[in-house]
């Protein structure tokens, strides 16, 4: 994830929870295989098996969700809080996190149009992959899920990270006051961080930006250390916080990792939005169907990097509000 000297990084708009994800999963199974595979959760029947989904396209496509609850047990009501779709290039040298907006106002088969994170709710995993496809048009290969939990122990694990907030903001959920500056999280000030959305000016969307910096602190963090028992202990917590489908193997995982570590791009997006809005009574997230049509075309393509030199909407991680 992270500059190595030669390797280039370029970060752009919102969404780091699903690159951790990936890297997490790769890293800890390519350590030590069996030992830590053998702690993913794994959901049967994640993915759909409905006719009609849309073919695969170059690369691989990971849905990634976080969530404040457990994102296997969707009986439980709970919806995803965060959604991202990430592209792994077929080139193997870039990889693309695009969030969807929890509130993004779209079609639901079966249940009209409503908040893409109500699909979580209404069918578990398969009927949010099957949202997600029938908007994007772009074929889910595999899925996998964080419980926001786990970020307090996998930020210990490492003794904390280091984020810089460009404002004064105060919590009121959380009663917590983020002073303007470097400051060091322990767990438990990590977790607040990436769930606080009152007071800042762009609500859910700065919370993704939250998370997508406080990631890019704690993969820093992870790449620099070199206590093989911080090690131990980080990895293990990752992926006692990780579910993915029943098609992810170990020789999957251990796949997913040779590619990560060759990769030489990294990049970040958000799905077009168009402006917020109200529907049926609650606050909803128009997206702009337009472009995100462009956007998935060039998912589909793999010709990502046409789309971001055509649109920009580049976003630093080592400043948020």
């Amino acid at each position: 994830m992270l500059e190595s000297g030669r390797r280039r990084r370029l970060i752009v708009g919102c969404g780091g929870l699903a690159v951790g994800v990936l890297l997490l999963l790769g890293g800890g199974t390519y350590l030590l295989q069996r030992a830590y595979d053998g702690q993913v959760k794994r959901i049967a029947g994640a993915l759909p098996t409905q006719r009609g989904r849309p073919v695969s396209g170059r690369g691989e496509n990971w849905l990634l969700i976080g969530s404040d609850r457990r994102a296997d047990q969707p009986s439980m009501g709970a919806r995803a809080d965060t959604i991202m779709l990430v592209h792994l290039s077929g080139r193997g040298d870039r990889v693309s996190v695009i969030a969807i907006p929890r509130d993004g106002w779209i079609p639901v088969p079966g249940h009209g149009t409503t908040k893409i994170n109500a699909a979580f709710a209404y069918g578990g995993p398969p009927l949010l992959i099957r949202a997600v496809e029938q908007y994007t048009g772009v074929r889910v290969n595999h899925y996998a899920s964080l419980d926001f939990g786990g970020f307090v122990k996998m930020t210990d694990a490492l003794g904390g990270v280091d984020v810089t907030v460009t404002q004064r903001t105060h919590d009121p959920m959380h009663d917590r006051t983020w002073r303007a500056g470097h400051q060091h999280l322990n767990g438990v000030e990590a977790l607040d961080f990436v769930r606080q959305r009152w007071n800042l000016p762009g609500g859910d969307l700065d919370r993704i930006k939250r998370q997508q910096a406080f990631l890019h602190a704690l993969a820093a963090k992870a790449m620099d250390t070199r206590n093989p028992i911080r090690i131990d202990r980080f990895i293990r917590a990752t992926t006692r916080s990780v579910t993915v489908d029943d098609s992810v193997s170990s020789g999957t995982l251990r796949g997913l990792a040779g590619r990560l570590t060759g990769i030489s791009l990294m990049e970040y997006l958000t799905t077009p939005v168009a402006k917020p809005d109200t529907r049926d009574g609650q606050s909803v997230v128009v997206l702009d169907d337009g472009r995100a049509r462009q956007l998935f075309t060039a998912v589909r393509e793999d010709r990502i990097g046409d789309y971001v030199t055509r649109n920009g909407a580049a976003n630093a991680v080592e400043s948020v509000r």
